[in-house]
């Protein structure tokens, strides 16, 4: 089983936290590894008394332009990727979403 990988960081920390995935083993696609598909946005949140954020102050909402990164992993990688995505991660709480796939060759 294949899984879809989708985290959400800052701009300057997305070429890190891309690396680390890759180099636990997201991204292999047939023949080729290391891929990976970003796109940019504006993420908000506001930071609750107890945290401690990389970005902004308690109380306060924030906005951060961040990138989305999606990348595919197999299921026996799963673990090790998710525990590399979070130590490269500057927020103490990374958005992450972990989806199974279908195959589209199934459907051809």
């Amino acid at each position: 089983m294949m899984y879809h990988i989708i985290v959400y960081c800052p701009v300057d920390q997305a070429d890190a936290v891309r690396a680390a995935a890759a180099g636990a083993g997201a991204g292999r696609i047939g023949l080729y590894d290391s891929c990976s598909f970003s796109s940019r946005g504006t993420g908000r949140f506001r930071p609750l008394k107890g945290a401690k954020p990389a970005v902004g102050t308690v109380g306060t909402t924030e906005e951060v332009e961040e990138e989305r990164i999606e990348c595919v992993a197999p299921e026996e990688d799963i673990g090790k990727i998710v525990r590399a995505i979070v130590e490269a991660h500057p927020y103490e709480e990374p958005a992450m979403h972990v989806l199974k796939m279908e195959n589209y060759k199934k459907f051809l």
